[in-house]
């Protein structure tokens, strides 16, 4: 026995549980894979954009999870007054135009303080609609993401039982967003549905126009 694992196997109790001094540097400096945490939620893929026009997951979604989380870190859009957007897939990716009807609202507040609220948004939900679903919307036709050098995008994306191919698939996402005109911090919340009994095995993420950077990830969830 080496002198690492006899040192480790010192300070084991007779009722196997280690002693704060087993674990050291030295004892783990071999270990590279460790257990999925116990709070449910495993990391799958990420991918970044870099002056792209979109991100697509065309793997990652099965019968694994009945859960996906989608998070959005630091999303820029190249383009002043575009928003960031999602479809859904049942083919793999070779087309993205699932039928989803949705529902979206937001709050704000304006830097100087002399504008806030709550607010529901016709204009950002889609009723039985192919098109891409905005997950940054306020009310505001031509867009609500900046191209200034401070202004991102962060949050998520959830969507339920994917790969079932008896109910609908639901979604929810939720997003904070620097509003380009006159100064504004919205909270965006999103949730609907892709009308289809198919499994949805894809997803793409775009801005509505021009290219973007940033990074998305995809978490499974127990």
């Amino acid at each position: 026995m080496g002198s690492i694992a006899r040192n480790i196997a010192n300070k084991i109790t007779t009722s196997g549980v280690f002693t704060s001094g087993a674990i050291t540097n030295s004892s783990v400096t071999g270990i590279t894979v460790l257990p999925n945490a116990s709070d449910g939620i495993t990391f799958i893929s990420s991918q970044t954009a870099s002056n792209s026009t979109s991100l697509s997951f065309t793997s990652g979604l099965s019968s694994t999870y009945k859960a996906y989380k989608f998070v959005f870190a630091d999303i820029h859009a190249r383009t002043n007054g575009v928003d960031f957007e999602f479809n859904l897939s049942t083919d793999s990716g070779s087309n993205y135009n699932v039928t989803k009807t949705s529902t979206f609202f937001y709050e704000y507040h304006q830097e100087s303080g002399a504008n806030f609220g709550l607010a529901y948004e016709p204009l950002d939900d889609l009723a039985q609609s192919t098109s891409y679903q905005t997950l940054t919307g306020n009310g505001d036709s031509s867009g609500s993401m900046s191209n200034d050098a401070d202004s991102v995008v962060s949050g998520s994306l959830t969507i339920f039982n994917p790969s079932s191919t008896t109910y609908v698939k639901h979604f929810i996402g939720c997003t904070t967003n620097p509003v380009y005109t006159a100064g504004y911090m919205t909270n965006g919340f999103m949730a609907g549905y892709g009308n289809t009994t198919s499994a949805v095995n894809a997803i793409q993420f775009r801005v509505s126009s021009g290219n973007f950077d940033g990074t998305v990830y995809l978490y499974g969830i127990k």
